[in-house]
Order: structure tokens, then sequence, then C-alpha cells
């Protein structure tokens, strides 16, 4: 049992796609507990693989009824193990998902304490039992729909803050009418995930904060209309709902917006949760919000900071001043900001085509995390070490917003003409990742001129704790650049000044260090990680979900957010405020840090040993819907491991002169026992935590001609575990803040890439425009 406390203490909750998660901190934010319940293990009679359900139609979907049984078991332990008459404060965050109440709706309030909840609230409560998730693009052509009738992207970006994306819930309740009428018919209300669970805490139904309602399509912000108010869009309401009528049932379905900015309680805990299992009843609960965005609060990114999330969605989000919104990138208010501050935002690019890619990349030609990592490593920017033949690729196998919203396949380019596979394999990861990684960096220089960011964009917002090594000196550019048209593009991609100081990553991916350095090396910017990602990374670095006893981001943040509204309401010189949320958490951990002579945040509360390499039983903490049952998995690996080894290292030295060559055999060796799979199998692949990747998986034993001086015939055929980014020296401030540096910035190798954006560019219009 955790050590009892009389400090006050924080509940940060987070409701993910495989797990609900429980953080606890006390008053200076150090971390005291975690919890968690695993859906497919703990709760496994609904034979979930990652949390989900996955049907043809790239339909992917979570039973509602699961999440109530998850949050009676991790109540049931939070109980068990901690004083809960100490939490003062909940707050928390969820997936992007609906749930559909059938009318009427149970009345939360009336729950009998002695029974749990999900005894009381059944599956025959929703008139949707399984709720679409993030991840779901089924609706994506009804998204596209929907933007048309709103005029294209650009005017539908103007009028609510988004363009079509498969997640928009404009687009998903729009499927469900169309597809399903007796489910609309049978609906009384329809809630966010995170409202869900505010509601189950609360005991009453809780509307959505601003934040989340940008992000529905079906919101207009007063930003973007002449003395406007925010509003739901009654005009899009309409367009979904079919007439007038049904739209104004959908503003009655959703509610209404907290447009408080986040910075007061929703209401206090339920009698329910205080009679069963002895919380305070002054608890507080504040603002729950989405899951990406509670993971950026816990981070607190100054204003030249980005950051980068690897998941099963990639994003990248900063800080933004002003609203401005195209179709460029998504734009939501600051979940977290008193209504007498200035308004500020948060710009959002994202990509679908993330973990998939990744999994099927590494199940295709590597069979390993470790393998894939160090064959990044080796190989050449630009998968060459030419000049002229350069390599590019793109593998979109989910529909994608924009600039991809129309385009989906495999796309491989050799000196600037399509291919179908590269004539050096190895080349296939580093350019995937290249190619995800060039996608924000050309995205992110296209969104300046826009003027979200401010006048002062770039590493000019604001100093940075870990300047750039070429800070004060000339900056470098390379020779022949016409900067008057750089070479078509609409920003200089030899300029670094405008892009982000610091990238703050997070995602299993970022634990890789391959792909922490490149991500610095295309942003020349230092890449830093959260320290508890960092030791949970030592024991299993190749899973989304955290690692046993180590905290959630997301749980974290919603933590964080309970703390500063507690504190504003009790009115103590703490919580009086000076300035916003992340100055409010950057005192309380510069104040940690000082009375504790400089030591480290805490990172776990009874974690297994970071020597421990194992994985965590198969089934479990899968954050995405792509990693058990797929044939690109483990029964590929275990059958050719044996021979795929011995082939690897009889191969020859490649011509190119960087390691191995592959032959067309061992191309198909390793794809004859997936002939059969079909392509839903083949793209859904395998996640970043396949029960595959610690045991079955080959290395390359070749990648230098006898390493080390070794025997090759001696080599050892036994698979070696990933190694994980470690700590590097690291400022006190950000130390103070959690953070440590993983990767340092290195101009050469940023001008490298920066050769290459145009040819990128060129060849993504060509596949935007249908061309190829």
């Amino acid at each position: 049992m955790p050590p009892k406390t009389l400090s006050t203490l924080f509940l940060g909750l987070e409701l993910a796609t495989d797990q609900l998660r429980a953080s606890i901190v006390d008053e200076n934010l150090e971390l005291v507990g975690v919890e968690v319940v695993d859906f497919d293990t703990e709760v496994a009679e609904y034979q979930t693989q990652g949390g989900i359900f996955t049907t043809p139609g790239d339909a992917y979907t979570t039973p509602v009824e699961m999440w109530l049984k998850g949050f009676d078991l991790l109540f049931e332990k939070l109980g068990k193990n901690y004083e809960l008459q100490r939490i003062k404060g909940i707050g928390g965050a969820a997936q992007q998902a609906l749930v559909w109440w059938k009318a009427p709706v149970p009345p939360l309030q009336a729950l009998d304490p002695r029974l749990p909840i999900h005894a009381q609230i059944t599956s025959q409560s929703f008139s949707l039992q399984n709720s679409p998730i993030a991840q779901d693009t089924s609706a994506h052509t009804h998204a596209l729909a929907l933007e048309a009738a709103l005029g294209g992207p650009d005017l539908m970006a103007s009028r609510v803050g988004t363009c079509a994306n498969p997640s928009l819930v404009a687009a998903q309740l729009l499927r469900v009418r169309e597809a399903w009428p007796d489910v609309w018919t049978r609906t009384g209300r329809v809630q966010m995930a995170s409202s869900f669970l505010a509601s189950l805490l609360t005991g009453q139904l809780v509307g959505m904060g601003e934040a989340e309602a940008s992000s529905t399509g079906l919101w207009a912000h007063a930003g973007s209309q002449a003395g406007g108010q925010s509003r739901w869009d009654e005009g899009v309401m309409e367009i979904v709902g079919g007439n007038r009528e049904e739209g104004r049932r959908i503003w009655q379905w959703l509610g209404e917006v907290d447009v408080s900015g986040g910075r007061r309680r929703i209401g206090t805990i339920s009698r329910y949760l205080v009679e069963r299992f002895g919380f305070d009843p002054e608890t507080i609960i504040s603002p729950f919000t989405s899951d990406y965005l509670s993971s950026y609060l816990s981070l607190c990114p100054s204003p030249s900071d980005a950051v980068l999330s690897f998941g099963p969605m990639d994003i990248m989000m900063a800080p933004a001043p002003n609203y401005i919104p195209t179709r460029l990138y998504n734009l939501y208010p600051h979940p977290a900001q008193d209504a007498s501050e200035k308004k500020r935002y948060i710009v959002m690019l994202s990509s679908r085509n993330a973990d998939v890619p990744r999994a099927l990349v590494r199940d295709m030609y590597t069979k390993s995390w470790s393998a894939f990592d160090r064959l990044v490593a080796i190989v050449p920017p630009g998968g060459s070490i030419g000049l002229d033949d350069k390599l590019f690729s793109f593998w979109l196998l989910q529909g994608d917003s924009y600039p991809y919203s129309h385009v989906k396949g495999i796309y491989r380019f050799e000196t600037g003409i399509k291919v179908n596979e590269f004539r050096d394999l190895r080349a296939n990861p580093r350019c995937l990742l290249e190619s995800q990684v060039l996608s924000f960096r050309v995205r992110w220089s296209r969104t300046i001129p826009m003027g979200v960011f401010g006048s002062n964009a770039g590493r000019a917002r604001n100093a940075n704790t870990t300047p750039s090594p070429v800070a004060g000196a000339s900056q470098k550019r390379a020779t022949g650049v016409n900067n008057s048209n750089n070479m078509g593009l609409p920003f200089d991609p030899y300029d670094y000044s405008t892009l982000p100081a610091r990238i703050l990553a997070t995602g299993a991916a970022a634990n890789f260090p391959a792909i922490a350095n490149l991500a610095g090396d295309v942003f020349n910017a230092p890449v830093l990680m959260p320290t508890t990602q960092i030791d949970a990374a030592q024991v299993i670095p190749h899973r989304n979900a955290p690692a046993v006893g180590y905290p959630a981001r997301a749980a974290l943040g919603g933590a964080y957010v309970a703390r500063w509204v507690w504190a504003k309401e009790k009115g103590t010189p703490a919580g009086t405020g000076r300035g916003g949320f992340e100055e409010e958490v950057r005192r309380l951990l510069g104040k940690r840090w000082a009375a504790t002579n400089g030591a480290p945040l805490r990172t776990s509360v009874n974690a297994p040993s970071s020597t421990s390499k194992a994985p965590s039983a198969a089934g479990s903490g899968a954050s995405t819907p792509y990693g058990h049952g797929s044939r690109l998995g483990s029964t590929v690996v275990v059958e050719e491991e044996e021979e795929e080894v011995e082939e690897m290292e009889r191969a020859p030295m490649a011509a190119s002169g960087f390691g191995l060559g592959f032959s067309e055999t061992d191309m198909h060796a390793r794809l004859r026992t997936i002939t059969s799979s079909t392509v839903s199998t083949t793209m859904s692949g395998s996640t970043l935590d396949a029960p595959s990747t610690a045991f079955t998986t080959p290395e390359i034993g070749g990648l230098s001609p006898n390493p080390q001086g070794t025997d090759p015939a001696a080599a050892p055929s036994a698979p070696s575990a990933l190694q994980p980014v470690t700590a590097m020296p690291t400022s006190d401030a950000e130390l103070q803040l959690g953070l440590a540096k993983v990767a340092e910035p290195d101009v050469d190798a940023f001008m490298s890439y920066a050769a290459l954006v145009p040819e990128y560019c060129r060849l993504e219009g060509l596949l935007i425009k249908a061309l190829v």
C-alpha cells in the first residue's frame, strides 16, 4: 500500500482507448499514486483488442458499458489504496468519442451507493452501445460531404474552425442519422466521452468546454465573427440534422457549452461516490477536456515550444495568441484560462497515418523495433548517400484531413519517379519517418504567414532555456538558394528562425533514439521528453500506454487543472493567480524544486525496476486498434526468425556502401505468410506494442562488416531489446518541470533536410492533384 500522506491530494483521470487511468498528486504536484484498469485483461468479457472492436469499413468502436465497469474497478482500487477523503479536486480527460444516451436518460443523481454503477446503468441505457472512437474513419465521406455543403475547406474552416476530418462529431452525427435512423430516433442526449466521465463524477449531465466544442465542426467561435458570441452554429446543425427541427434537436442533445475558459468548477462530487467510497463531499470537479489537450497542459509549453505526440495519430500542438482559422490546422481555445485573461489558443496539426504505417514497415522490413531503430540510424538522410537520388515515400493508409483528404495508398519515389519498391529495401523505415516528420515541418512553415502565432513567431517568441548551438551566429544557408522565390515555396526551407525553439515529444515512437534525433534534425531544435516517459521507456519502450506504476500525461494534466481550480476557489495566495495556468504550474514546481534542494520529480509509484525489459502480458496496454490478432505480427515473425537471421548474417554488402542489401528473394520470404491477408488486415498492421516485439524479432546481423572484429559465424541470433532514449544533460529550469533533453539540434543535418523540402513539396503536390 502506498504511504499515507496528510497533504491535500488531487486526482486526474484519463479514459484512454485501452485503459482507464488515474494519477494522484499533492499540493506541490509531486506524484503520489497511480492506478489503472486495463480493458483487455481486467474487463476481458468484452473481448476487445486494445480496448476496441474493429470491423470492415474502417470502423473502430468501443463498448460504453465497458467504460462503466472500468470506472467501478478503478474506484475500488483507489478506495483500497488511498485515503480518498484527502482528495479535494478531480480533473481529467478522455479520448474523442461520443456517448449516445437513450431517452429518457437515467437519473445519475439517484444511483444506489450499495451497487456498482454498471449494475444500474447497463448497455440498454444507450441508443448506440458501441461508440466510434478517434481512430474510426467510417464517417470520412460524410465529413467531406459536409465540407462541400459548407462551400469547401476554406469556408468551412472560417465558419467552424476546422475542415473535414473523420473524427468530426458533425460527421459522426450525420452518419448515424443516415445509416441508423432508429438509433437517431431513440437518442435523448449525446455527450463527448470527457463530459460522460465528468458526469459520472458529479452525478448530473455535464456539457463540454469550448475547446472540445471547437473540434466538433458545429461550433462558431466568437473570433470568427465580428462582435459575435461563441455559439452552436444552427445552420450547420440544420445540414447535419436534415432540417431545422432536427438541427435544434442536435443542439438539445449536446447541451450548453462552458465558455468560461476552464478556471471554475463544473460541480462537486456526487452523493453516490461520497457514500460508496468516502470522498469529501466538498471535493470539486474541474472541467474535463480531450486527452491530447490535457497532455499538452501537463507539459506547460512555452510560447516558442511545440508538442509533438507520436501515437495512433501523430499530433503537433503549439500555443497561439490569435484566432485565425484556416484549413491548414485546427484551432482550439486554451482549455485552462481565466475569463479575465486575453484569449489564448492552441494550434494543432494532425496525421492519422502514424503508428499503423510504422508498425507495417517494421513487420515488412525488420520485424523488430530494435532493428527498425538501428536501420533508421544507419541509413543516410533521404535514404541515399547521393545528392540527386534521394528517396521519398508517403504511407497514406487511412483517410486523413487536409491536404490528404482524397489521397490513399503507398507511394514511393526514386529520382523523382514513382516506383513500386525502392531498390534498397532498407531505405523504407527511414523514408517513412522522414515523410511523417517533414510533413509537420512543412505544414508548420505554411502556417506562419497566416499570423496565428503573432508577429514574433518561432524562436523569437520567447527566450529558450536550451538555446540553439548556433544562437548568435550568422544563420547558415545553402549556396545557390534563391531567396526571392524560395524555389517556388511560400516559405524559405533554410530558415529555421520561425520553427519551434524546442520540441516536447511524447508517445512510444519518441522513445526510439533514431526518431528523437530525426525530429531534432528536421526542426533544428532540442528534443525534450517528460522524465516520467523516459523512465517508463527503460521498462518497456515500445508501448504508448505507460508502464506499470508510471502516470499517463493526460491524467497528470487533469490533476494539475484540479489543483489550479481548487487553489483559485480557496483564495489562498498560491491560488490567486500569477498569470495563466502554465505560469501557476511552473511556480508550484519551482517551489517544490527549492523545497527539495533540486530533487527530480517523482516519476513512478511502486513501479518495477527500470532494468526489466519484460513486456506486459499480451493484450494489455495496447493504445491503438492495430495490435492483436494481426497476421503481420507474431505469427509471421515466429515462422521466419531463424531463417531470416541466417539470411541477413550471410547477406553481402550492398553496392551503396552503407550496410547489407536485400534481394527480391529475401522480400518474398518475408511476405510469403501474409499473402492471404486482406487489405484491411494489412492496413491494420500491428501497433507499437505488438506482442512479437520483445521475443521473436531478429536483429540485423550485418549492418557493418565484421562488427568489433567478431566472427560473423559466431554472432548471436537472439534478438536484443530496443535501447530507448536516455536523458542528456539538461538545464535546471527544464528539470523542474519534469522535462529532460533526449536529442540535440544539428544545424548541418537541418540544412540537409531543408534541401529535401522542395522536392518533398513537389511530390506531395502531385499526390494531392492525383497526378501519380
